[in-house]
């Protein structure tokens, strides 16, 4: 069975603080279709999210970090 992935970096526009990038993450984890979301520790308003297109639309992304209030931007697809 062939699983079709896709990842996206999301610039975050505030400065989030380790705590709140580690409750950010939980919440793309908790989302079905997402694969996993992380911070790049060098660069700490990036997060690449690796999801399933077929069950997650890369807006969707978007609308989970404007649910917890933040800003951002899709990078890349």
């Amino acid at each position: 069975m062939d699983i079709d992935l896709a990842d996206v970096t999301i610039h975050i526009d505030q400065e989030l603080d380790p705590a709140a990038r580690a409750e950010l993450e939980e919440m793309f984890r908790r989302r079905d279709g997402i694969i996993s979301a992380h911070f790049n520790e060098k660069r700490p308003h990036l997060m690449v999210c690796e999801f399933m297109p077929e069950k997650v639309n890369p807006l969707d992304l978007l609308s989970i970090v404007r649910f917890q209030g933040y800003h951002g931007e899709l990078v890349g697809l």
